[in-house]
């Protein structure tokens, strides 16, 4: 049967809370958006570092764009399998998988290139495509993990406001990323001894323990539900979460969520958000390094590495208190806006010749790509899914943006490649475009009379 978002009185619910509640909720969702933050930090490292990197090993655009692919991939595997897993572990559980599997995986990103002579195998391209592979399937945990304890703690005409401030704490981790990376590339000097310019592996070793530290506080901090940290009732349960706590079979929650229309075309035009916002973030490092000639520790990478997760930022929590607010938990017709509105962006931007009129372009792309992600991915994965299912419904969702994540990396890798840099902008723009369509099409369905739900 099909889980149509609520209309009408259902969505305009605000509850009250008790100053109490709203005060260990906050704790519980700041340390879960930490523990997020983290994973970012492990994901985002590889485009931070991505020149330095190919010039030690010697890949060339295309492979590298491979790599990332992989992780892309595997991620989106992940994603569906691991989100029916979050459903019966806890999403406590979950991320704290993906936080210490990720620590792990990138520490041995970085031993690549050091044990070499272990085997054939090692340093090879190969080698760090299977890394990345593996650690995109096992960072899969994070995203249904974090949707599924923030489903138990929000209610639904709270969830798109909460999960654009909540975009705000994931994008501590690329404000992290886009700051601390280039300055480890740069060479430091501890005591006596001195990391030369240039040390990539760094940009591994680092992350890893900072991921590993916020998991263990997120583990110590949060718990799965209102109910598990003695707030009874505080969070009434929709009729899709039954009347128990008891976890729905696998088989009741597969066909729930794979059988819902929201959920397949919100999955679609996530597929269109994860070209673009992926083409951007694991790109544009490279283009200031190597078109541009730029050093990543120079003033204007860092103006514009930190100009892309604030707008982002800002794109999130607006587009989730205007979803929330003036469309009242419907969220196709502002993801339609922002998805043409992109489109736009990108063929503007395909005509910049100077430094700055692309810079301005991706800064523009950020807010509108980081928007659709926030009220697709996360607040519609809520609604649809509820306490008991959102974490496979944001896992099935969300499995199809990193699939058109790998086919930005593979395809604009090989265009890069073979072509030229001027075909970047150009290779994401009809994806603004098909999301944008898909939305309209969504809107039609939001605006139906409620299905009956599970009960």
């Amino acid at each position: 049967m099909d889980l149509v978002p609520g209309t009408g009185d259902q969505a305009l619910v605000r509850p009250h809370h008790t100053r109490a509640f709203r005060s260990r909720r906050g704790l519980n969702w700041v340390s879960v958006g930490l523990n997020y933050a983290g994973y970012y930090v492990n994901r985002y490292n590889l485009s931070i570092a991505s020149s330095a990197f190919c010039k030690t090993l010697g890949f060339n655009d295309q492979q590298y764009g491979i790599i990332q692919a992989g992780r892309s991939w595997a991620y989106a595997v992940g994603q569906f399998f691991n989100g029916l897993m979050a459903d019966r572990l806890g999403g406590r559980r979950a991320m704290a998988i993906g936080g210490y599997a990720t620590a792990l995986l990138n520490l041995l990103f970085g031993l690549g290139w050091y044990h070499r002579a272990l085997g054939p195998m090692f340093g090879t391209l190969a080698w760090f495509v299977a890394l990345r592979s593996i650690d995109g399937y096992l960072q899969a945990f994070g995203s249904p993990g974090m949707v599924k304890m923030n489903t138990a703690w929000f209610a639904r005409g709270e969830r798109g406001r909460f999960a654009g401030i909540f975009g705000f704490m994931i994008n501590i981790g690329r404000f992290t990323n886009n700051a601390l990376c280039p300055a480890l590339l740069a060479g430091f000097t501890i005591y006596s001894y001195t990391f030369r310019p240039g040390s990539w592996q760094l940009v591994f070793f680092v992350p890893a323990l900072i991921v590993t530290a916020i998991t263990t506080v997120m583990l110590l901090v949060t718990r799965n539900t209102p109910e598990e940290a003695g707030y009874p009732d505080e969070v009434a349960l929709e009729s899709i979460d039954g009347q128990d706590d008891q976890p729905l079979p696998f088989s009741v929650v597969f066909k729930t969520i794979t059988r819902n229309r929201l959920v397949w075309l919100s999955a679609w035009a996530y597929f269109c958000t994860g070209v673009v916002r992926s083409g951007v973030d694991d790109w544009f490092p490279k283009y200031f390094q190597d078109v541009r000639g730029i050093p990543l520790e120079s003033a204007t990478f860092q103006l514009v590495g930190q100009m892309i997760p604030l707008v982002a930022t800002l794109g999130s929590v607006v587009s989730g208190y205007v979803s929330d607010l003036l469309f009242h938990g419907r969220r196709a017709t502002v993801a339609a806006i922002l998805y043409f509105a992109e489109t736009i962006i990108l063929l503007i931007g395909t005509q910049a010749h100077s430094l700055w009129g692309v810079c301005a372009a991706l800064i523009a792309i950020s807010f509108t790509c980081n928007s659709t992600h926030s009220i697709l991915g996360t607040a519609a994965a809520m609604d649809a899914g509820g306490r008991k299912m959102a974490g496979f419904a944001a896992g099935v969702i969300d499995s199809w943006q990193y699939l058109g994540a790998g086919l930005a990396a593979l395809g604009l890798g090989t265009l890069i490649h073979h072509i030229g840099w001027w075909t970047w902008l150009y290779g994401m723009a009809g994806f603004g475009a098909l999301g944008g369509c898909l939305m309209l099409i969504m809107r039609r369905v939001e605006n139906r009379p409620s299905s009956p739900q599970v009960t």
